[in-house]
């Protein structure tokens, strides 16, 4: 399977984007209600439609980049959205991004890549934050798929990809997902190790 950015631009084209839930999640929703700092630089690698940056732009986060391999989301997200700067609009692949972040947001990007993808996730993602950088966000706790995305996986298996580069704050079962997402995510808040 290819899952390169001719995949995804067909995805979004034809609307088969049914990890999509239309609008910002409470887990996430909640964990940036109570940010402070609206300087932090924060990413969202595999951004989609980018709900979440919609709602960090409105509250006056002004550091907040896109990443994503397909223009397509990128073009809806500039068309919904056209106060956003055009410079934190990042039309490449995530794993040659080189730049550092204060943050970096997940939901659901992590279960968008091949499953023998994640030990570079985990790099990349060490590699791409500054000292005390977090990556918070959600994923998947669910068997899935394994022949397509999005792929699914397990609280023990995520821990191996992660442990060597960070510390856990939080790795446990969201207590506030969305109905359909409900016993079926974790909600991750964890530190770059020193």
């Amino acid at each position: 399977m290819k899952l390169d950015k001719n995949y995804w631009s067909n995805r979004y084209m034809s609307n088969e984007t049914q990890w999509d839930a239309g609008t910002i999640t409470t887990p996430l929703k909640d964990y940036f209600d109570q940010l402070i700092n609206k300087e932090s630089r924060i990413l969202i690698p595999g951004c989609g439609n980018a709900y979440e940056a919609e709602y960090l732009f409105y509250q006056g986060f002004k550091n907040v980049y896109l990443v994503d391999l397909s223009s397509t989301p990128l073009s809806n997200f500039s068309q919904r959205c056209p106060g956003f700067p055009k410079s934190h609009l990042i039309h490449q692949d995530f794993f040659a991004l080189d730049d550092q972040f204060d943050l970096i947001i997940e939901q659901t990007f992590f279960c968008s890549l091949l499953p023998k993808q994640r030990p570079d996730y985990a790099r990349q993602v060490f590699n791409l934050l500054k000292e005390n950088g977090k990556l918070v966000g959600v994923l998947f706790n669910d068997p899935l798929f394994d022949d397509r995305p999005p792929f699914g996986g397990n609280k023990e298996e995520y821990e191996v990809y992660f442990k060597p580069y960070f510390d856990f704050n939080v790795f446990e079962v969201c207590y506030n997902s969305i109905k359909p997402r409900r016993e079926r995510e974790l909600f991750m808040n964890l530190s770059k190790k020193s």
